[in-house]
């Protein structure tokens, strides 16, 4: 390519730059005029009157009172035993095996909370980061015929298991699932 070729392309390309630049400045739009739409909004509805009304309420009986307790089948006896220094029976002395639970604690009325709302109790057995594992546990529990249910704190799925109006029916179940399960929860306060 010649020296004069080059400078003919060079000076085209800095027009073309030039006026790439300049060239919106000058042609700015002033001579353009928009369009002027003419828009006419109604004017506003009347207001609908107020209407006035007062409510009729009749006050609801007293309800302060305490719900009759449930009737309690005959509780069967439960042989409670009590730890002794008893020599291990020989192999033909072994009798069929006799439960060994510990003794039922008294049922306890349900508790209304001020507002007249009766005050539940749960179990809380385990918390778990890993949200899978809450859920198998879930589901053995559930297999083995508790109510457990899941809550979500923050990170943490934590398993419940009840929840329940009387605290010793809760205590009773912290006790079985200790021996079943091998889990030892937490008596706590259910809140919906």
């Amino acid at each position: 390519m010649t020296p004069q070729r080059k400078q003919r392309i060079l000076g085209f390309v800095v027009l073309l730059s030039v006026a790439a630049i300049f060239l919106p400045m000058l042609l700015d739009g002033e001579g353009y005029r928009q369009r002027q739409l003419n828009t006419e909004i109604p004017p506003a509805p009347e207001a609908p009157p107020w209407a006035e009304f007062e409510p009729e309420t009749t006050p609801l009986e007293e309800t302060t009172d305490l719900a009759p307790p449930r009737p309690q089948p005959d509780p069967a006896p439960v042989v409670a035993t009590t730890p002794k220094a008893v020599e291990a029976p020989a192999a033909s002395e072994v009798s069929p095996a006799v439960p060994t639970e510990a003794l039922p604690l008294e049922t306890d009325p349900p508790v209304l909370d001020t507002q007249g709302v009766p005050v539940a109790w749960t179990l809380q057995l385990a918390s778990f980061r890993d949200h899978g594992n809450a859920s198998k546990l879930q589901a053995r529990l559930v297999k083995a015929g508790y109510k457990a249910y899941l809550r979500q704190k923050s990170e943490l799925t934590q398993v419940f298991v009840g929840p329940d109006v009387q605290r010793s029916s809760v205590e009773q179940l912290r006790q079985r699932l200790k021996r079943d399960f091998n889990l030892d929860g937490l008596v706590l306060r259910f809140r919906p």
